[in-house]
């Protein structure tokens, strides 16, 4: 037994040699407690075949078989403690640690070593920190790898550090765990507490809960040993025989060393007797290899039960019990023990006490949570749309039950069914929006992203398209300056709507194709519980996305914006058609309007509201409802009023009840004209467009009349007149021509009236230039068609009272206000009324 006072290398190395030297010759080395001392004593020992065995030395340094192979130790490695450290990891299930180290070998070596024994254990190291005199950095870089389970090693000092940064990053509590060494002496902050710049309660607030780790100095079973006491009664005796003096906690080890001497020499001497009688262990010497051998074997193979528990060597290394003990309450509690030898963890009687209701958790659980539609918002936007459809359909049984009616059916029955149906398709589409990752799964959640865009699209294209279409049409009729009729009929309406839908599928078909819309899930920043749990929730979020998004909504919003402008140049078109059953422009413009804004305010705070899907799906509902619902009610409500008030009115030109009120007024003066326009009134109801077409055709004429004046004034000799007995004849005609509902019936007529009445001639001042064939060739059908057309204007100058007309005697068509029939009688006989023009 030797004794290096001090740790000094050279003076335990000096003592060792002379042991050697002027001594017997010794068969053991017992002792070593200074790692560095020990570590040199025991690298020389193969020299002299001498067995060391120690019971303090607990570097692990010593482990090494192929430097030290002649050393034992009674006292388990600071390595013993990272196979208890797996065990207790496992036990709770914890499979992410991280490792604070302070940069001393000591502690290095333990990490390096706790790193062999977790790899391969399906337990992570998430981060491995080391720091020197400041751990606070490396603490703060635990928190940031979200490390909840954290393997400390270092000294009392430096721990009283660590907690005071633990405190600061607020790294204790339910959610943290911290192991650290179990060494440390008792009450041992209290040492170190001043040299920090922590308060006393908020080191041991985050102290409360922490897990020593360190070995069993004595047995707790109350088995005999072999000495024949239990450990209770060894250590009761211990105390009474230390008195006053100070304890340390290897007297159980270096008890059980000596039973390690004893029984190694007993166990060799047996072997020496049973194979060599002739050889004794006092033959030793340090050359005697073969002795120095079986010394060591013998030692290896030492076991028994000491007061320190199970003694067995394995690679000289102690299989010995390692104990936990946690600190609550300001005081370290033994909660468990690991038998090494049995590799068994032992937790009395759950004695360990979480902060928490459970054991924290090694990471920070992440709850992937589905911001979802909530239910109660889809039902009631969903009975929203409900009954929008149920008005639509109101309006559709409205349209069909009166389409034959005189208002309906000037306003293109079939086109209001396809506005219906483009209503209800972009109500339906509400119920696909509210459907996500909550109601269907990921695949039917995929398919709805390209069902609702294309329900969407095509809804809005069949609304607008036969809106637009059926106005195109008022346009092309009251538009037309060549004064020809137009027949258009639905079917070419359906081929302008079919041809929009064309565009749209073709735009959709594409797409599909090309960069088909697929299921994202966009993550968010973690949120803490609201339960309070220990977990984090990370909400995620379902998109419709493809990669090039932006370009081909693009393509789709400028061809709808083009289609409104498109609606927008109609209606400002077709603004002054006086016919209120043809005319819409006021309701399209009112629908285009709403629709735009709603929907540029829609879209932006859609966008701005992405993450909040209740939000953003009640902002697209609502927004869809309110076009939907305004357009038909636009359309619909006018014609629904109209109908149950004044049916006539709306199919009446708003021109010819001007006309009706001042033909009221000129009663009084002329009471031919007054039956003329009374007969005239049940004709020009149904014939608005002709009356419209007329007004072009005297526009366009008005060049022609003064044509046709400056040619009278030029050659006054050639001034033509009409017979008096020919006036009613072109009444005749006019009437004709301005009453007769078909193109086809007033050719019929106006051909029959020629026969029957050959037109009158246009005769000349001076009867002597006249002759026979010229007058034959002035009544010929080409001519008769010619006069006519010039006269038409002229016979509107001269018998409209109301506009300041001229008399049909006058030579020219601009007389004086005098001579109008305002100041002068002219027979009725002679006078047509062309009223509505």
């Amino acid at each position: 037994l030797f004794f290096f006072p001090q740790c000094d290398n050279a003076k335990g190395l000096k003592a060792f040699y002379d042991a050697i030297k002027y001594g017997p010759n010794h068969l053991m080395v017992f002792g070593g407690v200074c790692a560095t001392v020990t570590s040199i004593i025991a690298e020389s020992l193969k020299g002299w075949n001498l067995v060391q065995l120690s019971f303090a030395a607990t570097t692990p340094e010593l482990a090494d078989k192929k430097k030290y192979p002649y050393f034992f130790r009674t006292v388990p490695s600071d390595n013993a403690v990272n196979p208890a450290i797996l065990k207790l990891l496992k036990h709770y299930h914890w499979k992410r640690v991280g490792t604070l180290t302070q940069d001393v070998q000591r502690f290095s070596e333990v990490r390096n070593d706790l790193t062999g024994v977790l790899y391969g254990e399906d337990i992570e190291i998430s981060d491995t920190e080391s720091f020197s005199n400041d751990p606070c950095t490396s603490v703060k870089k635990l928190k940031g790898n979200d490390v909840r389970i954290i393997l400390g090693q270092f000294d009392e000092e430096m721990a009283v550090k660590v907690f005071c940064c633990a405190y600061e990053e607020e790294m204790y509590g339910s959610k943290y765990q911290w192991i650290i060494p179990g060494w440390y002496e008792n009450l041992w902050w209290e040492s170190w507490i001043n040299s920090s710049q922590c308060l006393s309660k908020n080191l041991l607030a985050a102290m409360e809960g922490y897990i020593g780790v360190d070995f069993e100095p004595l047995s707790s079973k109350p088995n005999k040993t072999i000495s024949g006491r239990t450990p209770q009664q060894y250590e009761k005796e211990y105390n009474a025989k230390r008195g006053d003096g100070q304890s340390s906690k290897f007297h159980g080890y270096a008890y059980d060393g000596i039973w390690v001497i004893a029984r190694t020499l007993q166990r060799a001497m047996n072997y020496l007797n049973s194979t060599n009688k002739h050889q004794k262990i006092e033959d030793f010497n340090y050359t005697n290899h073969k002795l120095g051998k079986i010394f060591l074997n013998a030692m290896n193979e030492t076991r028994f039960f000491g007061v320190t528990g199970e003694v067995v060597f394995r690679n000289g290394e102690r299989m010995g019990t390692i104990k936990f003990t946690q600190f609550q309450e300001q005081k370290e509690v033994k909660v468990g023990e690991y038998n090494a030898v049995d590799d068994k963890l032992e937790i009395i009687n759950n004695s360990i006490r979480f902060q928490g209701l459970e054991p924290p958790k090694d990471k920070t659980i992440i709850q992937e949570e589905l911001r979802k539609i909530s239910l109660p918002l889809y039902s009631i936007l969903s009975a929203l749309t409900i009954l929008g459809m149920i008005m639509a359909s109101a309006f559709l049984f409205f349209n069909i039950k009166n389409r034959n009616q005189k208002l309906i059916k000037m306003s293109s029955p079939y086109m209001n069914n396809l506005i219906i149906l483009g209503g209800m398709l972009s109500y339906a589409s509400i119920f696909l929006f509210g459907l996500d990752g909550s109601f269907v799964s990921e695949k039917t959640f995929e398919t709805l992203c390209t069902v609702r865009t294309w329900i969407l699209t095509v809804g809005y294209t069949t609304a607008f398209g036969a809106m637009f279409a059926k106005t195109w049409r008022v346009h092309a009729i009251f538009k037309n300056v060549k004064m020809k009729k137009k027949i258009i009929k639905d079917q070419k309406l359906l081929v302008i709507v079919g041809g929009m839908l064309l565009i749209d599928l073709c735009i959709l078909i594409c797409w599909q194709v090309v960069d088909p819309l697929r299921r994202t899930v966009e993550k968010y920043n973690m949120e803490p519980d609201p339960a309070g749990r220990d977990i984090s929730i990370r909400p995620i979020l379902e998109h419709c996305e493809n990669t090039h998004m932006t370009i081909w909504l693009g393509i789709v919003y400028a061809y709808k914006g083009l289609l409104m402008l498109f609606g927008c140049f109609l209606a400002w078109e077709t603004r002054n058609v006086s016919i209120p059953a043809l005319n819409d422009s006021k309701y399209i413009g009112m629908s285009v309007y709403n629709v735009g804004i709603m929907c540029i305010i829609g879209a932006a705070v859609s966008f701005l509201t992405r993450d909040q899907p209740n939000v953003q799906f009640c902002i697209v509902a609502l927004v869809i409802i309110f076009c939907s619902t305004i357009t038909l009610c636009l359309v619909f409500v006018p014609k629904l009023i109209t109908l149950r008030t004044n049916p006539d009115a709306a199919t009446q030109n708003r021109r010819f009840q001007f006309t009706q009120n001042q033909k009221k007024e000129d009663s009084k003066t002329s009471t031919s004209v007054t039956s003329v326009n009374q007969a005239s009134t049940s004709r020009l109801e149904g014939l608005q467009s002709e009356n419209h077409r007329l007004r072009m055709k005297i526009t366009e004429l008005d060049k022609d009349l003064e044509e046709v004046t400056m040619q009278l004034q030029d050659t006054p000799e050639k001034t033509t007149y009409i017979k008096q007995n020919h006036y009613q004849d072109l009444n005749d005609i006019l009437s004709i021509r301005n009453f007769t509902d078909s193109k086809d019936g007033e050719k019929a007529i106006l051909k029959n009236h020629l026969d029957q009445n050959p037109p009158a001639q246009w005769g000349s001042s001076d009867p002597s230039r006249t002759s026979k064939d010229a007058i034959e060739d002035i009544n010929s059908p080409e001519h008769i068609q010619r006069r006519l057309s010039l006269q038409l204007p002229i016979l509107h100058h001269a018998y409209l009272p109301s506009i300041g007309g001229v008399d049909a005697s006058c030579a020219s068509p601009c007389v004086s206000p005098s001579a109008s029939p305002r100041h002068r009688h002219v027979p009725p006989s002679f006078r047509v009324m062309v009223s509505g023009l």
